[in-house]
């Protein structure tokens, strides 16, 4: 039986659309809660498959949150494994910075379901799918620089870095493609402060992923079985 583990900084921000292709082939996964569980004696190779997920705090923020120190940790030694390891919003900051790139502000928020623009080399990857304009979920502010050795795979107007890739074995997204538009209510209603600063509607994201969730799912599902699928 193949292992997955799922690093998580939020209760709602969880494997997602993920969750059924993991089951659907017979996965065992196992959960660490960042802030909560010891990543003390943790092999990192111990796993077939690593997910680390998003959260809405900083890759740079250890100060701030201590508990951030030994999750990059792992990080690291997860990337020197050679094993696949997927990456979302601050889970693929968290991978950037292990790889030695900087990750920082970019002075707006991108939040809301919108298209990515591939790059030559995205539109060979397993975000090919993607191309003919399927919206993702994006909800950031940080954006992490492409690290050296690695292939950018996506851009948008907002943040020109959305996704790269290493081998394939690593692969880093700043958008949620895992994210279930069926479920976006979690989202709104954990991130109502946020959403309130900037003065964006609950309903302009909800009529989104009504709009958006037939063909957002379908679209993930391919993804994420072509990526786990490369060898």
């Amino acid at each position: 039986m193949q292992t997955a583990l799922v690093v998580r900084f939020l209760a709602f921000e969880d494997l997602g659309s993920l969750q059924q292709i993991l089951d659907g082939r017979g996965y065992k996964i196992e959960t660490l809660d960042a802030n909560l569980d010891s990543f003390a004696g943790l092999d990192p190779s111990a796993h077939d498959l690593v997910i680390v997920l998003g959260g809405p705090i900083g890759a740079f923020d250890e100060a701030k949150y201590p508990f951030l120190k030994p999750v990059l940790s792992f990080v690291e030694q997860r990337l020197q494994c050679g094993k696949k390891i997927l990456g979302v919003c601050l889970g693929a900051q968290l991978i950037a910075r292990a790889l030695g790139s900087n990750v920082g502000p970019m002075g707006r928020k991108e939040i809301g379901f919108a298209p990515i623009s591939l790059t030559d080399e995205g539109l060979q990857s397993c975000l090919e799918p993607l191309s003919s304009g399927v919206p993702v979920l994006h909800w950031h502010g940080d954006q992490f620089e492409i690290p050296a050795g690695a292939t950018r795979l996506a851009a948008t107007d907002t943040c020109p870095n959305q996704a790269f890739s290493v081998g394939n074995s690593v692969l880093a997204l700043q958008f949620h493609l895992e994210a279930n538009p069926q479920r976006i209510e979690h989202w709104l209603v954990g991130h109502a402060g946020e959403l309130d600063s900037i003065k964006l509607v609950p309903r302009v994201i909800r009529d989104q992923a009504q709009a958006c969730a037939d063909e957002l799912l379908a679209a993930a599902q391919t993804v994420f079985a072509s990526w786990l699928d490369r060898n």
